[in-house]
């Protein structure tokens, strides 16, 4: 019979090699004909100001709480000629949302390093020869856009998205999961709708020391999202000194955490991970996505293999012939010493990374 060494050993490398199965999707799914052509139509649209990026959102919000939207986040946001020259059209009683669009003069000067020199032109002037001509920002005026689900019209290319599991979930995972949450010292709240979680699947609070997942999904993607969450709560803490920062590489390193618990138990995650990690990936600047996912393969295998240590549940390819029965009072013993011997984040009063893991998808919100 393997011993306990030998076992977790075969099982760490099950897990490295599940990590390298997960660049290679992301690797896949980024450099596809579908991913490149969503990057260009969104490349279409033009940025927007901090500011009007807060109208939008919260005015996108209003129309969702009033149902005229199916999304509580807005996605594509265009103003209504731009939907019209993307062969979309806004549909009829759906409110704009108003923003302020600047208003720019042209301003010219034949010495553009004296800047007393510039003169604002006439709406139909022209410059005098030899001048420079500048367009300035004067003023601002109100102006419309209307969000992608406020239209009509032809079919757009989109990134593939996450997809919520389905299905019942591994007999006694979520009570091993909540169990691991709670002794690391957060509350396990269930919550009726995304709604109570600013529209995620499921939040972590470092602060208020809870972690939070929503009960109107199937059994299948509540536990998932629970192991999503523990990931956050053992690699992200506030005093946990290797956490590097960026939102993009804990979403990744949490929902890899998710994927190795839920491969473990005989889950298959996929149509979730891969999207998910993509989108997140995508979000680290000079990093290509699979580069993103390769380098968090030890911190990601380490955590997930500690908690599958420290749970109860019957495992897949754990090194033990089918039908063999260990002792289960030693088994459990070595479970909590291997537990404890994990750092753990401590309690603290404030944290500034108290916030929800959303999901890139819409539809889906959260992790």
């Amino acid at each position: 019979m393997a011993t306990d060494e030998e076992t977790r050993a075969a099982r760490d490398a099950k897990l490295d090699a599940l990590h390298e199965r997960l660049t290679s999707a992301v690797d896949q799914l980024v450099s596809g004909d579908d991913w490149r052509r969503a990057l260009e139509f969104a490349a279409r649209f033009r940025s927007r100001s901090f500011g009007n990026t807060l109208l939008i959102w919260s005015q996108h919000l209003d129309a969702f709480e009033k149902g005229l939207v199916p999304d509580p986040e807005p996605t594509y946001v265009a103003g209504y000629r731009q939907w019209q020259a993307l062969g979309r059209q806004v549909s009829k009683g759906q409110p704009g949302y108003q923003i302020m669009a600047p208003v720019t003069g042209r301003f010219a000067t034949s010495t553009p390093q004296d800047a007393e020199s510039w003169r604002r032109l006439g709406r139909f002037e022209k410059p005098k020869p030899g001048e420079v001509v500048r367009s300035r920002m004067v003023g601002a005026k109100p102006a419309y856009v209307w969000d992608i689900s406020q239209t009509t019209g032809g079919p757009y290319p989109e990134r593939p998205t996450p997809v919520l599991l389905e299905g019942e979930s591994p007999a006694g995972l979520w009570d091993g999961l909540a169990a691991l949450v709670e002794a690391d010292g957060y509350r396990v709240l269930r919550v009726e709708h995304e709604g109570m979680i600013h529209g995620a699947n499921g939040l972590t609070d470092f602060a208020a020391r809870t972690v939070a997942v929503r009960a109107n999904m199937d059994d299948a993607a509540q536990v998932k999202t629970l192991a999503h969450e523990l990931g956050h709560v053992r690699l992200h803490g506030p005093d946990n000194p290797d956490w590097a920062g960026h939102r993009g590489i804990g979403e990744v390193e949490a929902e890899s955490v998710a994927l190795m618990i839920g491969a473990a138990h005989g889950m298959d995650t996929t149509v979730y991970t891969i999207p998910y990690v993509s989108g997140w990936a995508g979000t680290v600047k000079d990093k290509e996505p699979a580069e993103v996912v390769q380098a968090t393969g030890e911190r990601v295998r380490k955590a997930a293999g500690a908690i599958l240590d420290a749970l109860d549940t019957v495992q897949l390819g754990g090194g033990d012939p089918p039908g063999l029965t260990r002792d289960a009072a030693g088994a459990k013993q070595a479970r909590r010493s291997e537990h404890a011997s994990s750092p753990v984040p401590t309690p603290t009063e404030a944290t500034d990374f108290a916030r929800p893991a959303r999901t890139i998808e819409p539809a889906v919100r959260g992790l």
